[in-house]
């Protein structure tokens, strides 16, 4: 049953409340898992999440590992073996994580969840829409209008620095010991500021990530690629082989590059976006191809001889 809002209550994510098929209650806040309808009617998020919104969760899951990963890597040293261990377990914590937030979000026990379809930016920032019918009284309509993609995210963190603070500690106690007492923990201590600013970044430009995560993506992995391959100076096929450190690394760059070219795409038209991974070794190859031309010695010593 429809119903028209009150002129006094023009707020974009005002609303009334269907219960037993009945509209109860005045102009005010929906309560959680729910959002307006085009009558301003607050109606249930009974949908399911589409790709994009489950690639743009798995971009926010991502950023707690890749950086718990630098981290290990950064402070870990050539002659430790603990990196590898301690890579693991960051993975482990993640994922048991990103399963406990699956769990315990509506509904309940299930690796499912249910939302509400994220419709434009302002979506994400119903603060800034709370109306003033009378220029006088602001009425606070506050909700989390892109259920749950807004606070999934927090509690995904938090359950992240959860498992980390019970299982890492006593696991680099362990087995670090290749490294001194102050650097073992110094991983940890990188997660204890990292995941303060990852909860801002989320609390703040959640919305602003959820429609540029594709490019970030794309441009990140490029430029990370681009210097660890100068900092290594792979410059043929050759020196790539080398090591099986560097193609881990290559081949984890393109994953990032498809899952970057698949979000830009969502895969609409499988016809027309499939052939679009095809792309994803372009970068490293033109890396590889033209490294030679561009090696900072060579062009110094062309210089000094006038060519």
């Amino acid at each position: 049953m429809a119903v028209a809002m009150s002129s006094t209550c023009p707020g974009l994510y005002c609303g009334r409340t269907i219960i037993n098929e009945s509209i109860e209650g005045e102009c005010g806040v929906c309560p959680r898992g729910q959002r307006t309808n085009i009558e301003k009617i607050c109606m249930k998020c009974t949908g399911s999440p589409e790709l994009y919104d489950w690639l743009y969760l798995g971009f926010m899951a991502m950023l707690p590992l890749v950086l718990h990963w630098f981290f290990i890597e950064w402070y870990s040293g050539k002659k430790s073996s603990s990196a590898l261990f301690q890579h693991i377990t960051a993975l482990f914590e993640c994922t048991a994580a990103a399963v406990v937030t699956l769990l315990l979000n509506d509904p309940v026990g299930q690796l499912s969840i249910r939302s509400c379809e994220v419709k434009m930016l302002s979506d994400w920032y119903t603060m800034l829409y709370n109306p003033s019918p009378d220029y006088v009284t602001t009425l606070h309509c506050t909700q989390e209008a892109v259920f749950p993609l807004y606070t999934i995210v927090l509690i995904y963190y938090a359950f992240c620095l959860v498992f980390m603070m019970l299982l890492r500690p006593l696991l680099v106690k362990k087995i670090a010991c290749g490294l001194g007492k102050t650097d073992r923990f110094k991983s940890i201590y990188a997660a204890l500021y990292f995941f303060p600013i990852l909860t801002v970044l989320q609390a703040v430009g959640g919305g602003l990530l959820y429609y540029a995560f594709p490019y970030i993506i794309l441009v990140l992995s490029l430029v990370t690629l681009a210097v660890y391959m100068s900092a290594s100076e792979i410059q043929s096929f050759k020196n790539l082989v080398a090591k099986k450190k560097r193609l881990v690394v290559l081949f984890s760059h393109w994953l990032l590059h498809a899952y970057g070219i698949i979000s830009i795409s969502r895969l609409d038209k499988l016809g027309q976006d499939l052939p679009l991974l095809a792309l994803v070794p372009g970068p490293a190859l033109f890396y590889l191809l033209t490294a030679r031309f561009t090696e900072p010695n060579r062009i110094l010593s062309e210089g000094g001889n006038g060519h």
